[in-house]
């Protein structure tokens, strides 16, 4: 065979990656928003003397930082989609974000944690009026950011799993504590203001944390699977191997499906037949609403009756 006709059997393996996902596009504009508040936060708490404006624009600095990594992984995974040294492109660069943003809001789960208990046991004196005031204005600007980041506009599959935009989905985690450690400072600051419940904001610290840590632990579990290509969901390998088993004698000896990116897979089958087909006619029964985008096919002839037995079990 002459080696220019070798391009009929090749393909990209970008999978899609080169493309903007929608997710990019809003996690730039929170970090705008988020900036430009965390700015104003500082330079006001600076000018004016408050430590509770000055300290929450610090608190939303470090989500910044998150951000940016999110956004990071966005472009990298684009501007490295058709590098050849990824094997099966950059998809996976998405829950790398994620699961490192996961690490950073456990870090934060656990620094909020921590401040709680310090003001439990070393009650300090509350500016209430400021502090409810910047907690209204952290809530606004973060309630914003969970409507962005939340408004899902993305296509799906018919069937439900857990591929997809863990980027995105660690960016709006982030966003996610920031608006509800604001409901909870509001709660716990009304009730030390007008009931005298001191206790009550380190509480509602506390609560906050161990809320944003079962977040981080969810994202924690998510991305690392992908990270170290756990077998895909029961559900689709159920219907790749009914796909297959449908159509005369074939048997699904071996099945390997692995997530490759958000909403795309890899997948290896391995089939037994009497009547072995080329590798072209067993993709072709694969269902195409599955995300199946690189598959590797090997057909094995069963010979003889003995070896039928092991096919009709």
């Amino acid at each position: 065979m002459h080696h220019d006709n070798l391009h009929l059997w090749q393909h990209a393996h970008s999978f899609g990656q080169e493309h903007k996902r929608s997710g990019e596009h809003r996690t730039t504009l929170v970090i705008a928003i988020t900036a430009t508040m965390m700015a104003v936060e500082i330079v006001t708490g600076i000018v004016f003397g408050s430590m509770a404006l000055l300290a929450d624009g610090l608190h939303m600095a470090s989500h910044t930082t998150a951000l940016f990594i999110n956004v990071f992984a966005y472009i990298y995974a684009r501007r490295h989609a058709h590098d050849a040294r990824y094997s099966f492109g950059t998809g996976k660069v998405n829950a790398l974000g994620g699961f490192t943003g996961a690490i950073l809001l456990a870090v934060f789960a656990l620094m909020m944690a921590w401040g709680s208990i310090e003001r439990l046991i070393h009650p300090v004196s509350i500016a209430f009026n400021q502090a409810i005031f910047v907690a209204i204005i952290g809530l606004v600007v973060n309630g914003a950011s969970v409507f962005i980041l939340g408004h899902e506009d993305e296509p799906h599959h018919e069937h439900k799993h857990d591929d997809h935009d863990h980027n995105l989905k660690s960016a709006y985690f982030h966003v996610l504590a920031d608006a509800l450690t604001s409901i909870l400072a509001i709660i716990a600051l009304l009730a030390a203001k007008y009931f005298g419940l001191i206790w009550m904001d380190p509480l509602m610290g506390i609560v906050g944390a161990i809320l944003v840590c079962q977040w981080s632990l969810g994202l924690l579990r998510a991305t690392s699977s992908i990270l170290l290509d756990r077998q895909g969901s029961d559900e689709l390998k159920t219907r790749i191997k009914e796909s297959i088993e449908n159509t005369g004698d074939n048997r699904v000896a071996d099945l390997h499906l692995w997530a490759l990116g958000p909403n795309i897979y890899g997948v290896i089958i391995s089939i037994v037949t009497h009547h072995p087909e080329p590798p072209a006619y067993y993709k072709k029964l694969l269902p195409s609403d599955l995300g199946l985008a690189h598959v590797t096919v090997e057909v094995h002839q069963c010979p003889d009756r003995e070896d039928s037995k092991l096919l009709n079990r």
